[in-house]
């Protein structure tokens, strides 16, 4: 009998609707909170096929990205060193992962939460800088920002349903919350160490979950059960949801932050853009075990999201 060569099935990240849940009946929010959870716990990512983020804000936002990179350097530094990269521009090489002293090879622009005047962390979170040499560039990735920061509270309130946890738990955590947008530009290789330095390497993302909008090229990968490399591929109009530390945290690593990477290209002329979208809590949010996944006792200790986020930043070399 000749053997089935297809008897192994092929692992690949799942791809979910996130509209089947904004828009469906109860049982298919149902299946999306199943589906996202095993998603979730069995590679630690998710593609959205579609989702609720205008896809003209993410093309406008790169359009403008691209043009403020090709500033000159000097120009860019005027935006740099801000409450430790935290808001406005990091330079090339400047961040490493945790325990890897070769820098990565990108350059980027963090965008935090514009707060109200009566917030109780005005003042606590950084203030946004603008480059006032690209002038739709504020006005575009605040609306940007906002679309996101709209989107991750449905994601949360799925994954709280999974949880176990009340309808508002998520929702509190992340009102005022410090997420950050991270606009990315990873330039042309040539030239580089690109025997010790890659892109991005293999790290875990400190936060709740991330959300990767429309990068160009590809590179992302997770690292598996197995110990192998597995690309993340995605297309255009698509976001690429991962979990992060403070999820592992309060889940006991039942929602485990997954290593990845982004790899360096087979053409090093080419350039790559991303934007991954950080959901933090607010700063007093209490990182402690959750009840429903407690099991024979918490991993870590409690923390709070601002304590853990300084620790982090500290360790990947931008604080």
């Amino acid at each position: 009998m000749e053997e089935d060569m297809n008897a192994t099935t092929e692992r690949k990240v799942p791809e979910l609707s996130l509209l089947s849940y904004v828009n469906g009946t109860n049982a298919d929010q149902v299946k999306f909170v199943d589906d996202i959870m095993y998603g979730l716990k069995d590679y630690g990512f998710i593609v959205l096929k579609d989702h609720t983020v205008d896809q003209k804000k993410v093309d406008m936002a790169y359009e403008y990205l691209s043009e403020f990179y090709a500033l000159p350097l000097s120009v860019k530094e005027k935006y740099a060193g801000n409450n430790g990269g935290q808001r406005g521009y990091t330079p090339f090489k400047v961040e490493h992962a945790k325990n890897n002293d070769n820098p990565d090879l990108k350059e980027f622009w963090h965008v935090g939460r514009e707060l109200a005047a009566t917030s109780q962390y005005k003042g606590v979170y950084p203030e946004n800088v603008w480059p006032t040499e690209v002038p739709e560039f504020k006005e575009t990735f605040l609306q940007l920002y906002n679309s996101m920061d709209t989107t991750s509270g449905i994601l949360l309130e799925a994954i709280g349903r999974g949880l176990d946890v009340p309808s508002s738990f998520f929702a509190e955590m992340i009102n005022d919350g410090n997420s950050i947008l991270r606009a990315i530009h990873y330039p042309p290789t040539k030239g580089e160490d690109t025997k010790n330095s890659i892109r991005a390497a293999a790290h875990e993302d400190i936060n709740l979950i991330t959300m990767l909008v429309g990068a160009t090229e590809s590179g992302l990968e997770l690292l598996d059960h197995d110990g192998t490399w597995l690309a993340v591929d995605s297309k255009p109009g698509e976001i690429v949801v991962d979990t992060g530390d403070m999820m592992s945290r309060l889940t006991n690593d039942v929602l485990p932050a997954t290593t990845h990477r982004v790899v360096n290209p087979t053409n090093d002329g080419s350039r790559r853009f991303s934007m991954p979208f950080f959901v933090h809590p607010h700063s007093k949010a209490n990182l402690s075990c959750l009840p429903s996944c407690v099991g024979e006792g918490a991993k870590y200790e409690d923390i709070t999201a601002g304590d853990f986020l300084v620790q982090r930043l500290k360790e990947i070399g931008l604080y």
